[in-house]
């Protein structure tokens, strides 16, 4: 069921393992509000037992509540959508699926979830033919009141991409369409009126089949985040603020997404190395510092998908049977 955005969360670049290292930074390189973040973090499989072999967990609420799904998306294996609370065992999870699709990915949810007027966004499919075959449709839900949501620009030939990715606390929504040509633009969605922006186009980004824009997620100040694809086929990071684009592209990356952003301007996703090594990333984008985030247990890749202000990560990685194990990563303060 993954297009675009998801399709490279599931991580279709050559990947290696990397153990846990970070690198030294200076003690105010990077910040987390207003204390400094040192290299150190601690990593715990979230695994959803309706299946052991695929989670991602692909954003995290301030009160630790997070969004994510099960399974592949294979055919025969369809990704079913859920949201877990801590401590995140068996017994916390919560099903969350669009009424009547046979696929649904949860990928965002604000920090007022499960509260009154809390939200979580995301796509589903009524069809499981395969990663890439199926039709993508986004969604919103409200306090158990679903909402298809698919931007009228949307191409109509099989298969259809659209998808909800990021929400924040006003109840804006971030995603993409695919146009008719195969190019991706993002796009900002006002749930309550149900209206679209205009398109979100890094103004560095390709227009041909694969390329464009993905806006991925938006903080309670209004940035976006992203990534882009150039006409060269190369992906880069964005960050947009009051209108003005940022290309981030972190020291030594060929391939870069951002995928989550909190309200002190840390971002948070992956990047691949010269060596075509995919690593998490959690990136200052107020100085341009960045550490480099791989989950202890992996073997072949990790992505860190989701953060809050309270200094926790959420993602997933690959381990050494191959499976898909979906991960918080929290930062332990210096004592």
């Amino acid at each position: 069921m993954a297009a675009s955005a998801s399709s490279a969360r599931i991580g279709a670049l050559p990947l290696l393992r990397r153990s846990l290292a970070f690198a030294a930074l200076a003690a105010a390189a990077l910040t987390v509000g207003a204390q400094p973040a040192h290299a150190k973090f601690i990593f715990t499989n979230i695994i959803n037992f309706h299946d052991r072999t695929f989670n991602q967990e692909l954003g995290i609420n301030n009160l630790g509540t997070i969004a994510g799904y099960f399974g592949s998306g294979a055919a025969g294996h369809p990704n079913k959508g859920y949201t877990v609370v801590p401590p995140y065992t068996r017994g916390h999870f919560t099903n969350e699926n669009f009424p009547g699709s046979v696929q649904t990915q949860v990928t965002g949810i604000n920090d007022l979830f499960p509260k009154r007027g809390g939200v979580t966004v995301g796509f589903w499919s009524n069809t499981n033919l395969g990663v890439g075959m199926d039709s993508n449709f986004g969604f919103v839900d409200f306090r158990g009141q679903f909402i298809n949501v698919n931007n009228p620009k949307t191409g109509t030939a099989p298969p259809t991409f659209n998808q909800l990715l990021g929400v924040n606390n006003n109840d804006i929504a971030v995603g993409f369409y695919t146009d008719a040509n195969g190019a991706n633009h993002g796009y900002t969605y006002t749930i309550d009126g149900g209206t679209f922006s205009g398109d979100i186009n890094d103004p560095n980004a390709g227009t041909g089949t694969g390329q464009g824009t993905t806006a991925t997620a938006i903080n309670n100040k209004g940035q976006i985040v992203g990534f882009y694809t150039d006409k060269n086929g190369v992906t880069h990071g964005f960050f947009l603020k009051r209108g003005v684009f940022t290309t981030i592209d972190p020291t030594g990356s060929t391939a870069t997404q951002l995928l989550g952003v909190n309200d002190h301007e840390l971002a948070v996703g992956d990047y691949v190395d010269a060596n075509g090594v995919m690593h998490g990333l959690l990136y200052n984008l107020r100085n341009g510092n960045f550490l480099t985030l791989d989950d202890p247990q992996a073997m072949t890749s990790t992505t860190i998908n989701g953060i809050n202000n309270k200094n926790q990560l959420v993602g997933f990685y690959v381990n050494g049977a191959g499976n898909t194990i979906g991960l918080i990563a929290v930062w332990q303060k210096p004592q």
